[in-house]
């Protein structure tokens, strides 16, 4: 796993931005990078066995939904684990997808909760301590940070070297 170079450490954070980087918004990364994978492992091992070992399970779509969430939560780890510039563009893609959907299937829970079921993202990720409702928020502020930019060779870095 590579590590950001661009970070200052706490004693030389020039601005406030940076203390707020070294601070906050760092470490939230590698948060992302433990809680991603884990969360990706509960909902997968959930639609797996509601999918292949429960046998009173007649309707799929809340299966499937959460299937797609425990892949949207894989794919999105790539981009939290390697600081590659196609895995940011990948982790931003999907993190909007994810946000969308829990949006979308978050609402459609109190309209029509038996269409929905128990997938991940009823009421919002209530069965998951509501993580898929801010974790995806954390993950593009993480992202679309301006370190973590540079970081990724998203933007090049502003400062000037000395002369």
């Amino acid at each position: 796993m590579s590590e950001i170079s661009p970070a200052p450490s706490p004693a030389t954070a020039s601005s406030p931005v940076d203390s707020l980087w070294v601070n906050v918004i760092s470490p939230i990364g590698y948060i992302l990078a433990v809680s991603y994978p884990v969360l990706a492992l509960s909902t997968g091992t959930r639609a797996l066995y509601q999918l292949f070992i429960r046998q009173d399970i007649t309707y799929y779509p809340p299966v499937i939904m959460s299937g797609v969430a425990a892949l949207c939560y894989l794919t999105a780890a790539l981009g939290f684990a390697y600081r590659r510039r196609w895995t940011w563009w990948l982790s931003v893609a999907v993190l909007a997808f994810e946000t969308t959907l829990t949006l979308v299937v978050g609402i459609w829970s109190f309209v029509d909760p038996p269409a929905v079921g128990r997938t991940v993202w009823r009421h919002f990720g209530q069965d998951y301590g509501y993580f898929p409702a801010f974790q995806p928020v954390l993950g593009l502020v993480w992202l679309l940070w301006p370190q973590t930019l540079r970081a990724y060779g998203i933007v090049r870095s502003s400062r000037r070297p000395d002369v």
